[in-house]
């Protein structure tokens, strides 16, 4: 008679326990996140809202990096579900555009924590996050970009198919530009701080609204797409 049924039942068990105490301690990554922030949070911190010791999340997650893109990650699933469905509401690829990128901003306003997230891992060298972030857990946050990436690029390809886009560019690039620069752009929303120059040499700051930066970011990616547009 072999045991192996029972090992296996065993292994399996340990396996659901250590998947439920990882998506419990993003899951408190997250909630922090969302009620102050993501600058300055640290391990300690996660592991006192879970009630575990910091050497459990250890056990669980290479460090803070691997920990905040996993978390990011499940931002990502959610914004590529709000974006998916902004495409999903028309069949008229300007209209697509226009809703698509109006639901990126409207997420990135409502979860400032994301933008910060977003942005903390993408000024950090691709060699560094592989030194600090396991490949399986990479993996998952190329995918959840990705995943938001498709939905634009897919929109601009069927739009140049339609003979409603004009692209001088190859449309996964300028998914990937606009996303990129969607994230500096409601940074500023969230600052709403616009900076001028009233006399030479003479700076002025003044205000600008989240409402504001979304109809910009909208007409701007309309506009580098407009067959009427003149590429350079």
């Amino acid at each position: 008679m072999t045991n192996a049924p029972a090992t296996d039942g065993r292994r399996k068990a340990a396996a659901a326990r250590r998947r439920a105490r990882q998506a419990e301690i993003i899951a408190a990554t997250r909630e922090i996140f969302d009620s102050k922030g993501v600058r300055d949070v640290q391990i300690e911190e996660v592991a006192t809202a879970v009630g575990i010791n910091r050497a459990i999340v250890y056990r669980h997650f290479t460090g803070k990096e691997e920990l905040f893109a996993l978390t990011l990650v499940g931002y990502l699933e959610e914004l590529h579900d709000a974006m998916a469905a902004a495409a999903a509401g028309t069949d008229v690829p300007r209209e697509q555009l226009a809703a698509i990128v109006g639901a990126f901003v409207d997420y990135g306003v409502a979860h400032p924590a994301f933008v910060d997230c977003a942005q903390a891992l993408m000024v950090r060298p691709g060699d560094e996050l592989l030194d600090e972030i396991a490949e399986g857990p990479l993996f998952r946050l190329g995918r959840g970009i990705t995943s938001c990436l498709t939905v634009l690029s897919e929109t601009l390809a069927g739009g140049v198919e339609k003979g409603a886009f004009a692209l001088s560019d190859d449309p996964v690039l300028l998914a990937n530009a606009l996303y990129a620069s969607g994230l500096g752009a409601l940074q500023l929303a969230r600052l709403g701080i616009l900076v001028s120059e009233i006399a030479p040499g003479i700076p002025t700051v003044g205000e600008i609204s989240a409402a504001q930066v979304r109809d910009y970011m909208v007409t701007s990616a309309l506009a580098l797409v407009s067959p009427t547009r003149t590429n350079a």
